[in-house]
This record gives C-alpha cells, sequence and structure tokens, in this order.
C-alpha cells in the first residue's frame, strides 16, 4: 500500500512538472510609462507641447484682435450708416469663421502628427519587443492596462525602457 501511494506521488509530481515545462511565458508592459518615460517618447510629449503652447498664443493674439474688432464695431455703431455697418459686420463674421477653420486645421494637423509620431514609435519598439521575447522565451507580451492583477515579476517595463533608450534615442515629429 505504502508503495503505491509513492508511485502514485512521484507519477503525479512528474506530470505536474510536464506540464509546468509546457506552460506559455506570459508577461506585461506599461506602454503609457515607456511613452511618457523613455527619452524618445519625452522628446516627442515635448514637440506636441512645445507646438500646442505656439499655436495657443497664435490663436489667442487672434482673439484678442477679433473681441477688439468687435468692440470697435459696437462704438462706432450708431456713426456708421447701416449699409456700412452691415459690410463691416460681415468681414468681422468672416474673420471668426475663418479663425475657427484655422483653429480646427491646427488642432487636426497636431493630432495627425501625434498619431505618426507614436506610429513611428511603436514600429521602432516591435523589433525590440520581438528580440527581447525571442531571447527570453516569452509567448505572449500583454499591454499592462488590460491587465486586472499580475504578479509584479511579470512586469518587464522597466527592462524594455533600458533597451529602448538605449536604441531609439528619437522620434520625428513633422
Amino acid at each position: 500500500m505504502l508503495y503505491i501511494k509513492y508511485l502514485v506521488f512521484i507519477i503525479s509530481l512528474f506530470f505536474f512538472q510536464a506540464s509546468n515545462l509546457f506552460a506559455e511565458k506570459i508577461v506585461y508592459l506599461n506602454i503609457e510609462k515607456i511613452m511618457k518615460t523613455s527619452k524618445a517618447g519625452e522628446s516627442i510629449i515635448k514637440k506636441i507641447n512645445e507646438t500646442n503652447d505656439e499655436n495657443l498664443k497664435k490663436f489667442k493674439k487672434i482673439e484678442e484682435n477679433l473681441k477688439n474688432d468687435e468692440q470697435d464695431l459696437i462704438t462706432k455703431k450708431n456713426i456708421l450708416s447701416e449699409e456700412e455697418f452691415k459690410k463691416k459686420f460681415d468681414l468681422l463674421k468672416k474673420k471668426i469663421n475663418d479663425y475657427k477653420v484655422l483653429r480646427q486645421n491646427s488642432i487636426q494637423d497636431i493630432t495627425s502628427k501625434r498619431r505618426n509620431a507614436s506610429s513611428e514609435f511603436f514600429k521602432k519598439i516591435n523589433p525590440i519587443l520581438g528580440k527581447y521575447a525571442k531571447d527570453n522565451n516569452i509567448s505572449f507580451i500583454l499591454q499592462k492596462k488590460n491587465i486586472i492583477m499580475g504578479k509584479t515579476e511579470l512586469d518587464i517595463t522597466d527592462d524594455i525602457l533600458k533597451i529602448i533608450d538605449k536604441e531609439v534615442s528619437k522620434i520625428k515629429f513633422e
């Protein structure tokens, strides 16, 4: 009877070890952290912020000019003839519409540039992730935002961040 218990124990231990050998290795990665803290990601974010700041200054100045034109038109309302007032009002209205179009185009342009830079960033890190997965016998790399809970030992963000900082220093932002 004791012999059968040992035999069952050894066989179950063998199957447990065999199942562990064939288990898939799954890790996760915090893409947002890499984008924000890597040298290439920081350069993208810095350029986006600079472009946004320039645009905000430019649009604020245009808004001030439009408000001044509006105030000027309001003060001259009683002085100007109705026809002349209407012409100036229509001109102001056109300037406002042009401003809105310019602002919308600027927003779309920045969004497009951000998307292109992010795409370029991910094109550059995909081979790095592939090589890391191959070298470390990893079957799956998941995004951290899709993980509810996981062991911190499975987080490879810091390792990948070091590799990316060595291999990818800058991403063009145009």
